[in-house]
């Protein structure tokens, strides 16, 4: 592997102001990222109405987010990779071209179909962007402003899907839903041109062709867990297009088979997606509280929704304004606590933040058909702010502990695993929810109470995976940014290692 000319190292920034060039790279890399995350989020409400405008039933309109949420699964595992193998210019460029061209496809779609692909081609643009500014972020910023930074990043990734349903409901009940691909394309179009002017290489770069064998592993695999999770909810309500063993199969034997093929080619360095990430024990930790907290999010997320118009009935814009101030709450608080970070660690913001998750999943657990919408208000902006509290630590804490040629392999784990729980959380979630309420409307409950009874018991679990992710977090330690060596088996010797004094195991050129 070779450095590009124009990557600075971050020890270089060490104690003194970012270069205004850097700046702006990762300003531009954050509101892409912000559009593409936005544009995850604005169709959880339109998916009803665009089952009735084009036609096409329900089982066939979820698959605009079964398909979305499928890509991102296949695609986001070979990032790492791709990253290294490209550059941080070439795939920003790819990946908002990408991203612009499945925006325009379904604007201009004359039938279900089209938006179909249009949905495909989006993904594709949209799982490089978070890895993509993860890994620029680790290579251009000095480690004693991380946190600060990743605070930012977290905005990003809290405000984009709260305002999703809420300007996705404004534009429903004022315009036509092609507008909602609309509002995101021109803005879209500005990041792309920004970036192509502005956007310059940074990290290490690998020649190392791409392993054809590792790529039908990881389709099947990931693609088989995400579409088998998926398909659990589906099952649920009687929809699921095969029997749920099948995908489930699949995805074991493909993922089986992938971790079996990186082991193997790590020790070449070689690997599509480098699992040496997991040899630090602050990032191995990390990722386990950031997909237990995205499982809890995801499911509470699509569930809140679903009580406050079927029970509640309250209309799409209402909703989506009802989801809003948790989001802006994360998304003002972010900042602070990445500068408490900076400051003070990991562990004063993790355990407290562990602690709101918990509180605000089991204020959830109060509501019944007459519930206030204030309830919810505030139980969501007491979610929000604990996952505020958690995902940014946790995010800074596990890359920052790897070497920097392994920042976008890990970057890329994050994304996957993130991408895979919110699956599952909102499989599980919705599953439950549609099993309660069943029987107790086969019971002869009314409605209203069956599914409020329903999305309680959804809550108590919610509830139970919260108090575990608490007492995870109770193992955090403050500990500084160092990888230990089993990482750089294989890798690119002394010059990314964090001690000077230890011999490369390996003293080949990357």
């Amino acid at each position: 592997m070779t450095a590009d000319p124009a990557a600075a190292p971050a020890d270089d920034t060490a104690g003194t102001a970012m270069p205004r060039t850097d700046l702006t790279i990762i300003a531009t890399l954050i509101v892409a990222t912000f559009v593409v995350i936005l544009n995850e989020t604005v169709m959880s409400v339109a998916i009803p109405v665009l089952q009735d405008d084009l036609g096409v039933d329900p089982t066939q309109g979820q698959w605009l987010t079964t398909i979305f949420m499928l890509t991102m699964a296949v695609v986001i595992p070979l990032t790492g990779f791709l990253i290294q193998r490209f550059g941080t210019r070439t795939m920003f460029i790819a990946a908002m071209t990408l991203f612009v061209l499945g925006t325009l496809l379904a604007i201009v779609a004359p039938g279900f179909g089209m938006v179909l692909v249009a949905r495909v081609v989006q993904a594709l643009g949209t799982a490089v962007m978070l890895p993509l500014l993860m890994t620029t972020v680790m290579t251009l910023v000095a480690e004693e402003r991380r946190g600060v930074m990743m605070g930012n990043i977290s905005v990003v990734i809290a405000v984009a899907p709260a305002l999703g349903p809420t300007l996705s409901g404004l534009i429903l009940e004022n315009w036509h839903w092609r507008w909602i691909f609309g509002a995101v394309l021109p803005i879209a179009v500005i990041a792309l041109l920004v970036g192509a002017v502005f956007v310059r290489p940074v990290g290490d770069r690998t020649s190392e062709p791409v392993d054809v064998v590792s790529i039908p592993l990881a389709i099947a695999g990931f693609g088989g867990a995400v579409y088998g999770l998926v398909g659990i909810g589906q099952a649920a309500e009687g929809n699921a297009a095969m029997p749920l063993w099948i995908p489930f199969l699949i995805g074991g034997l493909g993922l089986a088979g992938f971790v079996g093929r990186q082991i193997v080619l790590a020790r070449a360095d070689r690997a599509l997606l480098d699992l040496r990430v997991f040899a630090s024990r602050p990032f191995a930790l990390s990722i386990v509280l950031v997909v237990a907290a995205m499982a809890t999010m995801m499911g509470t997320f699509i569930v809140v929704p679903y009580f406050a118009q079927k029970v509640l009935l309250l209309g799409p814009m209402t909703t989506g304004l009802l989801m809003l101030p948790g989001g802006l709450l994360m998304g003002l608080a972010s900042p602070l606590i990445g500068r408490i970070y900076d400051l003070r660690g990991p562990r004063i913001l993790v355990v407290p933040g562990t602690l709101a998750i918990a509180a605000g999943v089991w204020l959830l657990t109060r509501i019944t058909p007459d519930t206030s919408a204030w309830l919810l208000v505030v139980a969501q902006a007491i979610l929000c702010l604990g996952l505020a509290a958690t995902f940014t630590p946790l995010m800074t804490l596990s890359l920052g502990s790897l070497a920097p040629h392994l920042y976008s392999h890990g970057s890329a784990v994050l994304g996957t695993l993130q991408q895979v729980a919110g699956a599952a959380g909102t499989a599980v979630f919705i599953t439950v929810m549609t099993v309660v309420s069943t029987a107790d409307q086969e019971a002869g409950v009314p409605a209203p109470d069956a599914i409020t009874n329903g999305v309680r018991t959804v809550f108590y679990a919610a509830g139970a995976l919260a108090l575990v992710v608490v007492a995870v977090a109770l193992l955090v330690r403050d500990t500084a940014s160092s990888a230990p060596a089993e990482q750089y088996e294989g890798g690119p010797g002394t010059r990314d290692r964090p001690d000077r004094d230890v011999e490369p195991i390996s003293s080949t050129a990357r």
